[in-house]
């Protein structure tokens, strides 16, 4: 298929023009396709755009039809003859009202740029990597400057600069995580439930999925032992019972739920939805059926619906894991065996505890 074919796809999928069976199709190359379900992701955004610049035009359109009604002129003169309480305050504190209104601007922008609103263009849709005393930071940093005063960039007085969670694959040392989390990164750490951290290296990512793959490089790590969770090949149907773990705080955070839709936000056919409690630090967590199989990895949520969570899909992970290089991946190998599925979910949780991690994100 030529990419003018392929554009004239996704057209009519947006469009909602194709069939029923021509959507079903489309949707199966989409799942099994990363380049193609980009595309689609792309070509909404652009849409997106397109439409925002066609409202924006139209809104400028309706204030110029309404400035053109009014008389400015004789309003002002108006004014200038009988100032009112409003125009003389203005008149004789302008210039303070300047000050402090710059001021109150810069603070709300400040806000919403170090706690990554500027940045998100879906505000219903946020990633869940969390950040770490990002402001606290910053305004350290600042004060710094001004006192003339440096620091060495030790991590010991660097705190890092995002969380997100992390689980293993397999007992050698690798470890799936979002994508989201990890990008852009310097130096890539997990933290156990006993304390103990490691350092990593990412190894694969696949940004079209949000997933990628970490390795324990630290010469202290031996082994986690056999893996107690398996990973699902098939979808999972809606309403099954399902749960995640992992590290929003310091400390792991058991989400129980349960699954509400096959599909993620905005009908994407990668994702499952799920009604879990998560926030920001979720991201990268593995979710699990009521068996103990691994289903999905947590990597968003939606702001304006309460508890409604996205995953990418288990199948999305093992394909991941298949286009990995076998130079990179060297003796990686899942874990096929299941001992979850027998217990209760206090059982399950002090089985796999282990297993799950803290994933703490370096960069300048």
């Amino acid at each position: 298929m030529s990419d003018n074919q392929l554009l004239e796809q996704i057209e009519r999928y947006l469009n909602g023009e194709m069939s029923n069976d021509e959507r079903a199709r489309f949707e199966v190359l989409r799942s099994e396709n990363a380049d193609v379900n980009k595309k689609v992701a792309e070509h909404k955004h652009f849409v997106n755009l397109i439409k925002q610049y066609g409202e924006r035009l139209e809104l400028e359109k309706r204030l110029n039809a309404l400035h053109s009604e009014i008389d400015v002129h004789s309003l002002e003169e108006e004014l200038m003859i009988h100032p009112s309480w409003i125009v003389s305050i203005w008149r004789n504190h302008h210039s303070k009202i300047s000050v402090a209104a710059s001021i109150a601007i810069f603070a709300v922008l400040c806000t919403l740029f170090f706690t990554g609103y500027l940045n998100n263009h879906e505000m219903n849709y946020v990633k869940l990597k969390g950040e770490v005393e990002q402001i606290k930071l910053t305004t350290s940093k600042l004060n710094s400057q001004v006192n003339g005063l440096k620091r060495s960039p030790g991590r010991n007085s660097n705190p890092a600069n995002f969380r997100g969670t992390g689980f293993a694959i397999s007992s050698n040392g690798y470890i799936v995580t979002d994508y989201h989390v990890i990008k852009d990164a310097d130096s890539v750490y997990i933290q156990g439930v006993d304390g103990k951290s490691y350092r990593t290296k990412v190894i694969y990512s696949e940004p079209g999925a949000d997933i990628a793959v970490l390795q324990i490089i630290d010469p202290s790590f031996k082994s986690f032992g056999p893996i107690p969770y398996a990973f699902k090949k098939a979808d999972t149907d809606i309403g099954e019972n399902v749960f995640t773990i992992g590290y929003p705080r310091d400390a792991m955070v058991l989400g129980p739920g349960f699954l509400t839709a096959s599909t993620g936000f905005r009908g994407d056919t990668t994702q499952y939805q799920v009604s879990t409690p998560v926030d920001f630090g979720n991201s990268g967590g593995p979710l699990l059926d009521s068996k103990g199989n691994v289903i999905g990895i947590i990597n968003a949520k939606e702001t304006h619906v309460e508890g409604a969570a996205f995953a990418v899909k288990s199948s999305y992970l093992l394909k991941t894991i298949q286009d990995i290089p076998d130079s990179l991946k060297g003796s990686l190998n899942l874990n096929s065996k299941n001992v979850l599925a027998n217990l209760s979910r206090v059982q399950q949780i002090k089985k796999m505890q282990n297993y799950v991690f803290m994933v703490k994100v370096y960069n300048q």
